[in-house]
């Protein structure tokens, strides 16, 4: 890239990082210090901003950067992500969104704890929601590293690590020292930057056709290398019963995988009731399924203006498609357009790994602070105390995620971030799923099956993951040198997901207690009526 793109867009990022710097500074001056405002915000966040904040968490760098790039390589295959990520929400909203907020107080393992023997259930759901977010916050880091090796070029792998520590550091500020009040409003800003962007580059790709969808379509599928196929079902998974395994798979994780998401469900309690709860969902909803329309004309534009080729040059992962869309758009290398278009672009995607890992890190260290520390301290400390505790827990929390999900981030950097939010949603639909949904809906459900419907489906899927294509076997895997993988899927939900299931039910039909009726009544009568709700 030129010096002029380098320059403008660091400008860019500078002024972003800036502004989020400076609301979080704000909000941790207002702030009371308690677990509620750090967990929660105090509640006090209107539907739409929910919305607007929801739509900012979930549209991350896959959306944006991963989708956009497989629809450039893979044509329609590349768009079922996106009908994935889309349909999942119509089971949030009718199934989830208002139940979870009258249950729970900060975390998942609030709901599935409340009829239950909280502590073996808390450790469970704390450990399988750090687990979740963990992946989730790789596939962002990654993100991070693709733009940045764009942007400076040749500055190459010692950048590119850089910009992944840097934005591990950003996020464990905004999480310590804002909580959930200035995350969401950076997951605000950031949404609009998004909308806005996308808006702009899809006008200006439909404007390169004259408004003629048929020409874009043909025109992609022309400069795609594949021809007619492009436009049709099987490029990517189509090949054999492998790869149709594999998107069956893939399509029941990102369907289900939402709902079991933490940092989305956590966004629930930063509202004042189930009412706003549901609205949020809608907002959110309306708001994420436009930007994914607009994703669709980008990845086929890119296909169409810079050709498969070119964009699987730069990245072999297609990370890149936007980006260099944009600077074609606007003129091409060289151009004031194209450098300033290209600039926006770049600190809009930087934007929005921000906002997302921020989003993640909080969900993360609230579980390991109220869910698996509180579960493991000694018992004796105050209501108040053990609060003020959980809240200084969870500010550490945030480094050591951080940590870990930076060292992830540096062995994962040639995967598609897409990809790698799948295997999120993956372990989510998984190992959490299951276990909400008995909660809130089987009277019989007790606290083995709990323990075993987490752990059934966590550990099956990590373990499946760690043999399959994703770390051994073949040259995008993360250990592309060795070849120990047995599992024949790259995603493991097919396998896992139905197994969470049935661990659920085994562990419930063998457990030696019977379900507490009165506790179950209690949490029926709460999760529908919110009464008693926090």
């Amino acid at each position: 890239m030129t010096g002029d793109h380098q320059t403008l867009a660091l400008v860019l990022f500078s002024v972003f990082i800036a502004v989020t710097l400076a609301i979080t500074t704000w909000v941790s001056r207002r702030r009371r210090g308690s677990a509620e405002e750090f967990y929660a915000g105090g509640r006090l966040f209107s539907p739409l901003e929910n919305g607007f904040a929801i739509a900012g968490d979930y549209m991350s760098a896959a959306s944006f950067l991963g989708i956009s790039g497989l629809i450039a390589l893979f044509g329609y295959d590349g768009m079922l992500y996106l009908v994935g990520f889309l349909v999942a929400w119509l089971l949030v909203l009718f199934l989830v969104a208002e139940l979870v907020r009258n249950c729970g107080r900060f975390t998942l393992a609030d709901v599935v704890a409340a009829r239950m023997r909280e502590r073996p259930v808390r450790l469970a759901v704390g450990a399988a929601s750090v687990t979740v977010s963990v992946l989730y916050l790789v596939a962002q880091m990654v993100g991070a590293g693709s733009l940045v090796s764009l942007l400076l070029g040749d500055a190459g792998a010692q950048a590119r690590t850089w910009m992944v520590i840097g934005v591990g550091a950003l996020m464990v500020f905004y999480v310590a020292f804002g909580g959930m009040r200035a995350t969401t409003w950076i997951q605000i800003v950031k949404a609009v930057l998004l909308l806005g962007g996308a808006l702009a580059l899809t006008t200006l790709v439909v404007l390169r056709f004259h408004g003629d969808v048929n020409a874009l379509l043909n025109t992609a599928a022309e400069r795609s290398g594949h021809g007619k196929n492009f436009l049709a079902p099987g490029l990517k998974y189509g090949g054999n019963w492998t790869a149709r395994l594999d998107f069956i798979s893939l399509g029941l994780a990102l369907v289900l995988g939402t709902s079991g998401l933490p940092h989305i469900l956590s966004r629930f309690y930063t509202v004042p009731t189930a009412r706003a709860a549901r609205r949020s969902a809608v907002w959110a909803i309306g708001l994420i399924g436009g930007f994914y329309l607009m994703t669709v004309v980008l990845g086929f534009g890119a296909a169409a203006v810079l050709g498969s080729g070119a964009v699987r040059a730069s990245n072999t992962a297609g990370n890149t498609a936007v980006p260099l869309l944009a600077l074609d758009l606007g003129g091409g290398a060289g151009s004031t357009g194209g450098t300033v278009l290209f600039a926006v672009v770049a600190a809009v995607a930087f934007a929005t790994i921000l906002a997302v890992v921020a989003g993640l890190t909080l969900a993360s260290s609230a579980s390991v602070a109220h869910d698996l520390h509180a579960s493991l301290r000694r018992r004796g400390t105050g209501e108040r105390g053990a609060r003020r505790s959980e809240v200084a827990v969870a500010r550490v929390a945030a480094v050591a995620v951080g940590a870990v999900a930076i060292g992830l981030a540096l062995l994962a950097r040639n995967l598609n971030v897409a990809f790698l939010v799948g295997l999120a949603f993956a372990v989510a639909a998984s190992a959490n799923l299951p276990a909400l949904l008995y909660a809130l809906f089987w009277r019989r459900f007790t606290t083995r099956g709990a323990v075993w419907s987490v752990y059934g489906g966590l550990i099956p899927a990590l373990t499946l993951v760690a043999l399959s294509p994703v770390v051994s076997g073949s040259p995008d895997s993360l250990f592309p040198a060795r070849d120990f993988a047995v599992f024949p899927l790259a995603n493991p939900g097919v396998v896992s997901i139905p197994l969470g299931f049935l661990m659920g039910w085994l562990g419930t039909v063998l457990s030696p207690e019977a379900a507490d009726k009165a506790r179950h009544a209690e949490t029926e009568v709460r999760s529908l009526t919110g009464a008693g709700a926090a």
